[in-house]
């Protein structure tokens, strides 16, 4: 029997992903990321293989819109502070960093559909919220992280470093929240709630 499927149309990669080493062994540079005094694990490392490119990619959490997002349909009262057009989450449970935070509009966009109005206020809601955090003292950064490749609703990452921590700076401060010490749930809430009161404290609600 032949198919009688509708056959899609193959996507070509582009260049620069058809000159990827895909299947092959990387060898990893000398002075590469695995080297810094801030890269949390040590030992023999491999670079993995690169897998073949998935084309079309599979659809992100809410890409066909607000109705299958499940960021949209979460109520207010389950975010640590809330306005009318912003709200911040923490984590479902205890992180090991002194605080990690995502704020988000409360429409369903992304970075480049961001209405003109809220993308005006982003720089504005970024500086409330490293405040906030800054708050808890011994917090020495906040750093904003952005990468949406899980999720079509903007999220932005505020993940604080804590004082006097230098083996903690830079980009893989989120890698050490996998392995230190996570926070005892009294004091992660506790956090939760001091946030959520400095972020009140300028406008909109507190949750918790």
């Amino acid at each position: 029997m032949g198919f009688s499927g509708v056959m899609s149309e193959e996507i070509t990669p582009s260049p620069y992903v058809a000159r990827l080493p895909i299947g092959e062994r990387i060898t990893l540079p000398e002075g590469s990321i695995p080297n810094w005094d801030v890269f949390p694990f040590e030992g023999d490392i491999q670079v993995k293989v690169l897998d073949k490119p998935e084309l079309p990619e599979p659809p992100r959490h809410g890409e066909a819109g607000a109705d299958s997002c499940g960021e949209c349909a979460r109520p207010d009262d389950s975010f640590l502070w809330t306005d009318e057009h912003w709200r911040l989450g923490g984590m479902r449970e205890p992180y090991a960093l002194p605080a990690m935070v995502l704020l988000q509009p409360r429409a369903h966009h992304d970075l480049t559909d961001l209405p003109p109005a809220r993308a005006a206020e982003l720089g504005p809601m970024l500086q409330r919220v490293e405040r906030a955090v800054l708050s808890l003292g011994g917090i020495a950064r906040v750093h904003v992280n952005r990468w949406g490749d899980g999720a079509a609703h903007l999220h932005l990452w505020l993940v604080a470093r804590p004082e006097g921590m230098m083996q903690l700076r830079g980009t893989c401060l989120p890698l050490w929240d996998d392995v230190l010490p996570k926070l005892p749930e009294e004091e992660w809430r506790a956090t939760g709630r001091l946030i959520a009161e400095a972020m009140a404290a300028e406008g909109g609600t507190a949750h918790l």
